[in-house]
């Protein structure tokens, strides 16, 4: 296997016409920042590079739709674009800016090498002109009646009714988005690159020596490449964007697709004026380009085309392009608005930018379209990250304050079982198993295992139940060294949570560093599956929630938030809208049930408890056994939840008890109270009624 010296990482680069929304963050950003910080935690000479495509026809369109220059327009949303991506924890080591004069220097010198070596050809077209604008018209920005659905809205390149791909001579009765004008056609001059000259190279370099990127770029790929390439126009008619360098054409700039990837060129020259030659120049260098599935063939074979013509640069040795990430079963669209803005989202949920980071790799798009829906962003919140990672991080401290005088405790190894031993191990194994997930662009999966770890700690802890062995002073003394082994093992579990969880989520690894009174050195990967993380007799501060429960009314609210901004906005197909989308848990409501008294209200003995252990009953499919914690007894009770919830998933689980019901033997055990649950209308799911997090077990509920 080739080895490398040196990654240099790109990430797409954003129009800078607007804001930026969850589906960008899921198809590149978060997956190019989650493989950069592994690559720095593996001490990696690695440059992570991105910044904002300031040029082509969506700038200049927007401008003229707000009345200002382009410049403003770029000026406004690359401050909005670079805020959300700080916001959200998008380690670049630089943002930059196709507007800057680094970039047009860039991209000028890189066409005119081209150029001078006679390597594009001089063609003489007609295009479609807009006469009350005085500007060409991109196929997107002219509108006529779709030939195959009547659709009177459809684009010069596609129908959204009904799909069809289309190009403006093909339209009825096209005219301009910008004037309403009927368009004419008029000869202009353009310089094009021979694509089809560059098959047989591409063909060798890509579908030969690149069969293992993911088969979603392959496959788009070898179908652009068994159709055919053809001659492709690198520049356009406009005033905005890199001027051709050539004196014989005024009013022509460089083709946006041919000028932003060289934007990937220029910021590593302005991060590294001295130096950026060793990243895109020495063979050593592995190059991966985040992108989404949109900008496959720009990144895989125009790109890679141009460099190879130009000569002297490295090629991307991979491309994990993601597919896309719908909203609520919809498609994102900007133009209607139905999206969930970056933005909007740290300023409604501040200080939960870990919950979306989390969110958005536990449901990435990598292999196919994936949907975001706010009601499976809380229950990831809630039902994994609060109640498993979250969980088993705060029982560790707590009972480390609470048991152990607040310092780590001692390992005794004369005491040791087969259980504290096997965590080492199982831990290693996992260690591996993350690291060939990241190497290989499998973030989801690699998320699943940390998450794992989290789930092993919970069971382990569950097994020893230390409180137990604590429950009277006399107790505690005669089992002390136990409660320590366990309190120690779930510690160095909790330091090794925060260091194969940084990649994925960086403020949460922060909080358990700080918490554990480390510095974040600690975070550095060779550390990870040590279990001598922190030192014996060490004090730690007291615990804070990593994360915090989000409300059902929160959720309402995105929802609503949502379906109001997608109304204000026309809707794609007639007599469709997100705005008419069902509201949130949507559905029957069940009926009432007969009215009782305080009396009979007041016969009902409710505590808090925890549940401690899960199992399937056998040969019943919906039946859970449950041992649940109400302090001063341990309760078994047989619960129908089994296809609501895996057994794995709930230890640990607060919730309220019917402690006064007559005993019941359901398949041959006898079930001694009753979980409170609560149905979602519409969907059936059931959710736990609990209690709050600081209730201690066997408390009543009133």
């Amino acid at each position: 296997m080739k080895q490398f010296k040196r990654y240099l990482v790109t990430a797409a680069l954003p129009y800078a016409n607007g804001p930026v929304h969850i589906g960008h963050l899921a198809g590149c950003y978060l997956p190019a920042d989650i493989y950069v910080r592994y690559l720095r935690s593996r001490k990696r000479a690695v440059q992570f590079v991105g910044g904002t495509d300031e040029h082509g026809v969506p700038i200049t369109i927007k401008a003229m739709q707000e009345n200002i220059t382009p410049r403003d327009i770029v000026d406004k949303y690359y401050a909005l674009i670079s805020e959300s991506f700080s916001e959200m924890g998008i380690s670049f080591d630089i943002f930059s800016r196709t507007s800057k004069p680094v970039h047009h220097e860039t991209a000028a010198g890189f066409f005119k090498k081209m150029y001078d070596d006679g390597l594009f050809e001089e063609k003489e077209t007609e295009q479609y002109y807009d006469e009350v604008k005085q500007v060409f018209l991109a196929d997107r920005y002219i509108i006529g009646t779709c030939p195959n659905c009547g659709n009177e809205k459809a684009y010069g390149d596609q129908c959204e009714r009904c799909g069809s791909s289309l190009s403006p001579d093909e339209l009825i009765n096209p005219r301009s988005a910008l004037s309403d004008a009927v368009p004419v056609k008029r000869k202009t001059k353009h310089w094009y690159l021979p694509l089809q000259q560059y098959e047989p190279w591409l063909k060798e370099w890509l579908l030969e020596g690149h069969q293992e990127w993911k088969n979603n770029v392959y496959g788009q790929c070898k179908s652009w490449l068994d159709h055919g390439l053809q001659s492709r126009a690198m520049t356009r008619d406009s005033n905005w964007g890199v001027k051709v360098p050539l004196p014989d054409a005024e009013g022509k700039v460089l083709y946006v697709w041919f000028d932003a990837p060289i934007g990937y060129i220029s910021a590593t020259k302005e991060l590294l004026p001295d130096s950026w030659e060793t990243y895109w120049k020495q063979d050593d260098t592995k190059l991966v380009h985040f992108i989404g599935k949109d900008n496959i063939v720009f990144h895989c074979i125009i790109f890679p085309a141009m460099l190879k013509a130009h000569g002297g640069y490295v090629l991307p040795e991979n491309v994990p392009a993601n597919e896309f990430l719908n909203i609520e079963g919809e498609k994102v669209s900007t133009s209607r608005n139905w999206a969930v803005w970056v933005h909007d989202y740290v300023k409604d949920f501040p200080g939960q930018q870990d919950v979306l980071r989390y969110v958005l790799c536990a449901n990435a798009p990598e292999n196919k379209d994936n949907d975001f829906t706010w009601k499976d962003f809380q229950d990831r919140n809630n039902n994994e990250l609060v109640a498993i990672f979250g969980n088993f991080i705060n029982r560790t401290l707590v009972l480390m304050h609470k048991l152990c005088n607040g310092k780590v405790p001692p390992f005794h190894a004369d005491i040791a079982d087969e259980a504290d031993r096997q965590i080492g191990l199982f831990l290693q194994k996992q260690k591996e198993k993350i690291k060939d997930a990241l190497e290989h662009f499998r973030f989801r999966d690699a998320l699943g295992e940390v998450m794992n770890i989290a789930r092993e700690g919970n069971r382990y802890m569950q097994e020893k139940a230390p409180w137990l062995l604590a429950k009277t002073p006399e107790l505690q003394t005669q089992h002390q060294q136990q409660i320590d082994n366990c309190i120690h093992v779930c510690l160095q579990l909790t330091a090794n949570l925060g260091i194969l969880i940084n990649p994925f989520l960086p403020y949460t690894a922060k909080k358990i560093c700080h918490m554990l009174k480390v510095v974040d050195r600690m975070l550095e990967w060779e550390n990870a599956g040590s279990m001598k993380l922190v030192k014996t007799g060490y004090s730690l501060r007291a615990p804070e929630l990593l994360f915090r429960k989000i409300a059902d009314e929160e959720i309402a609210l995105q929802l609503e938030k949502l379906r109001s901004g997608a109304a204000l906005s026309a809707p794609a197909q007639p007599g469709k809208t997100p705005a008419q989308a069902p509201p949130a848990n949507a559905g029957p409501v069940p009926a009432a049930k007969p009215e009782i008294t305080y009396e009979d209200f007041a016969k009902l003995d409710l505590r808090a408890g925890i549940i401690t252990e899960a199992a399937k009953v056998e040969k019943a499919d919906k039946l859970l056994r449950l041992t649940v914690d109400l302090g001063a007894e341990q309760r078994t009770v047989v619960s129908g939840i089994a296809q609501h919830y895996a057994p794995e998933d709930i230890i640990g689980r607060r919730v309220t008890l019917v402690a006064n019901l007559a005993p019941r033997k359901m398949r041959g055990i006898t079930s001694q109270g009753m979980i409170l649950m609560a149905e979602e209308a519409g969907s059936g799911r059931l959710v736990f009624v609990g209690a709050g997090e600081d209730v201690p077990p066997g408390s009543g509920v009133s």
